[in-house]
C-alpha cells in the first residue's frame, strides 16, 4: 500500500510529499507526530520542494553570468560598499516599487558580481529576473529588427520584473542600437525595475548615447529617480592576486631551500666516502 501512495504521489508530481513520505516510512519521524503534524510536515516540505525548483527554473531563466549569492559579498575592501544599503537593498522594495538600480565603478570594483547577487536574491524571491550584456542584447535585438521578431523579443524585456543590463555604455551606440534602448526603457519605465551597472561614470552617458534627443529621453528615465551604488578602488581581482603571489614565492622558495639542501646533503655524503675528491691528491 505504501509504495502504491508513494507511485501515485509521483504520478501527480508531488515531489516534495513523495520524499517526505518515503522518508518517514525509514526512519521513526511518523511515529513521533500526531497525525495533523505529519499532514503538516508533508504539506511544508511539498511546499519547499515546489519552491526551491521555482527559483532553479528563474534563476536558470534569468541566463546569469555569475553565480553569486548576497552571503558571498565581500566587504572587507574598501571599495565604499555600505553594507547597510546592500541589505535594505535585498529586502527589494525597489523592485516592488518599480525604481531602477545604477551601480557605478571601475573595472574589477565587483559590480556586476553585487547585481547578479541582487538578481538571484530576486528570483528567491519570485521575482523574474532577465540578465544582459548590454552589446550582446544590442547586437541580439538588432538580428531580431532584421528578421521581423523584435516586437515579441522587447515583450519579453517588458514583462521581467528585473532586467539587469551589465556593462552598459561600454562603447558609442549606433542609430539601431539608440533607438532600441528608447524602446526597452520606455517601455520599462515605471511598470518594472531596470538595474544598470557601468564603469562609465553617469556624467559621461549623455556623450555615449550619442543622439542629443534620444539621449535627453534616456537618462530623464533612468538616472534622475534612481537609487545608486558607487564603488571606487583598486582592481578586487587585482588585488587577490596580489595577495596569493606571497604564498606562491614562499613556494618557490621552500623548493629552492629543498632542493639545495638535498644538493649540500649530497655533496657531504660523498666527501665523507671518498675525501680525495674534494681534497685533492698529496
Amino acid at each position: 500500500m505504501n509504495n502504491q501512495t508513494l507511485e501515485k504521489l509521483r504520478q501527480m508530481r508531488l515531489f516534495g510529499m513523495h520524499d517526505a513520505f518515503k522518508t518517514s516510512l525509514e526512519n521513526t519521524i511518523k511515529e513521533k507526530m500526531t497525525q495533523n503534524q505529519f499532514v503538516s510536515h508533508l504539506g511544508h516540505s511539498e511546499f519547499d520542494n515546489r519552491k526551491n525548483r521555482a527559483v532553479k527554473r528563474a534563476v536558470r531563466a534569468a541566463q546569469f553570468r555569475y553565480n553569486a549569492t548576497l552571503d558571498d559579498v565581500d566587504y572587507t575592501f574598501e571599495r565604499g560598499l555600505d553594507r547597510n544599503q546592500v541589505e535594505r537593498l535585498a529586502a527589494m522594495e525597489f523592485v516592488r516599487d518599480h525604481k531602477d538600480l545604477i551601480i557605478t565603478g571601475s573595472t574589477g570594483t565587483g559590480k556586476s558580481y553585487l547585481a547578479t547577487s541582487l538578481g538571484y536574491k530576486a528570483c528567491q524571491d519570485g521575482f523574474r529576473v532577465m540578465y544582459a550584456s548590454t552589446a550582446k542584447l544590442m547586437s541580439q535585438l538588432k538580428i531580431s529588427k532584421a528578421k521581423g521578431t523584435i516586437l515579441a523579443d522587447l515583450k519579453r524585456i517588458e514583462r521581467v520584473d528585473m532586467l539587469i543590463l551589465d556593462d552598459f555604455c561600454m562603447q558609442p551606440l549606433d542609430a539601431r542600437s539608440r533607438g532600441i534602448l528608447m524602446d526597452i526603457i520606455e517601455d520599462r519605465h515605471q511598470r518594472r525595475s531596470t538595474m544598470i551597472t557601468s564603469q562609465i561614470p553617469v556624467k559621461d552617458w549623455y556623450d555615449v548615447i550619442g543622439e542629443k534627443t534620444i539621449a535627453d529621453a534616456v537618462l530623464d528615465r533612468i538616472v534622475h529617480h534612481s537609487l545608486r551604488v558607487e564603488l571606487f578602488g583598486e582592481s578586487i581581482r587585482k588585488k587577490n592576486l596580489n595577495l596569493k603571489m606571497p604564498m606562491d614565492r614562499c613556494l618557490r622558495l621552500q623548493k629552492l631551500l629543498s632542493c639545495s639542501f638535498k644538493a649540500n646533503s649530497y655533496l657531504c655524503s660523498v666527501g665523507r666516502h671518498n675525501p680525495d675528491r674534494f681534497m685533492g691528491e698529496n
